[in-house]
């Protein structure tokens, strides 16, 4: 006698997607010294890293550590209303901010999730550090994580 799975195909009676997740483009971690930061990354632990480049319309410093099959952003606060010094202010040794992952076209994604009653950070998307749309999507719907997606 032959078993067989009764486990239903993952996406069975779903209709198709307009929009795919694809990779993971990076992670992103508050770091309250900059220098400091990028000095552990590129000195001490030999990775490659980008000049530090001021991103005013989105409040950070970026730093981008190019690991082989991701990578990491460093950010720090840039400006008095920076998302990232109130992160700092409850996390004084920083840590993980947010995870970003690649969507193959943002607009159809956002217009699927808020559908889902995802909510977003934002009510339409920016450019981010990666001169491509960005959308954050709102951790209390993202078991706890601050999701960004970029359009690939």
């Amino acid at each position: 006698m032959r078993a067989h799975s009764t486990t239903a195909p993952l996406r069975q009676g779903v209709p198709g997607s307009l929009w795919k997740l694809g990779r993971l483009n990076h992670i992103a971690i508050a770091v309250p010294d900059m220098e400091k930061a990028t000095a552990l990354y590129r000195d001490v632990l030999g990775a490659t890293v980008s000049d530090k480049v001021p991103l005013p319309e989105h409040g950070v410093y970026t730093v981008f550590v190019e690991l082989g099959n991701t990578k990491l952003e460093l950010l720090h606060p840039l400006g008095e209303k920076s998302p990232i010094a109130g992160f700092l202010q409850k996390n004084k040794s920083g840590g993980m901010h947010h995870i970003c992952i690649e969507v193959d076209d943002i607009n159809a994604a956002i217009a699927d999730l808020k559908a889902k009653n995802i909510r977003t950070l934002s009510a339409e998307p920016r450019i981010g550090a990666h001169g491509k749309p960005v959308m954050f999507l709102h951790p209390k719907d993202c078991d706890g994580v601050l999701v960004e997606l970029e359009e690939a």
